[in-house]
């Protein structure tokens, strides 16, 4: 397939599906090779969805199919709990509602973990098989997500799991 995207979207995608098979392939890891895994690929998906450019002369919006269905969803996210073991709940500071709370908020790495798998595969399965343009408007889609919630996401989890790392 010819295609007028950059390097770094090509990278991005690249990205997206390496994380969406490390994602699905949890289950066959141990914690350790899991969290060297998700820190290796973690601030390389922040650099790169930070560094996403698009060149389309009129941005319209893209709506993304929810190819993700709750079941496997639940799945995924179950398997990395039982992974993370009593490492999957750590505290969130950036929390909004921590401002008006005495007691501290937990948060879950493979809730964090998942709902970012959401948002990638459900990007990767929008764009398969399609055109160069559905393609771009598709990263314009996930570059606005990643602006307004899941790079907050990505770097609360990020947190977390270097904190295992480093422990």
């Amino acid at each position: 397939m010819e295609t007028s995207l950059n390097t770094n979207n090509i990278a991005f995608i690249g990205l997206c599906n390496e994380y969406c098979m490390s994602i699905e392939n949890a289950k066959e890891t141990d914690k350790q090779e899991f969290v060297d895994t998700m820190l290796r690929i973690l601030p390389r998906i922040y650099i790169s969805a930070t560094d996403l450019q698009i060149d389309i002369l009129e941005e319209e919006d893209q709506f993304v199919e929810n190819f993700l269905d709750e079941d496997y969803y639940d799945a995924l996210r179950r398997n990395m709990e039982i992974l993370m073991g009593e490492d999957d709940v750590y505290l969130e500071v950036f929390e909004e509602d921590m401002k008006y709370s005495d007691t501290p908020v937990a948060a879950s790495i493979s809730e964090g973990l998942s709902d970012m798998f959401q948002v990638l595969y459900n990007f990767l399965n929008s764009i398969r098989d399609t055109t160069d343009t559905t393609v771009k408007l598709a990263l314009i889609n996930v570059r606005e997500d990643f602006n307004s919630y899941w790079s907050a996401i990505l770097c609360n989890v990020l947190r977390a799991l270097n904190h295992i790392k480093m422990n």
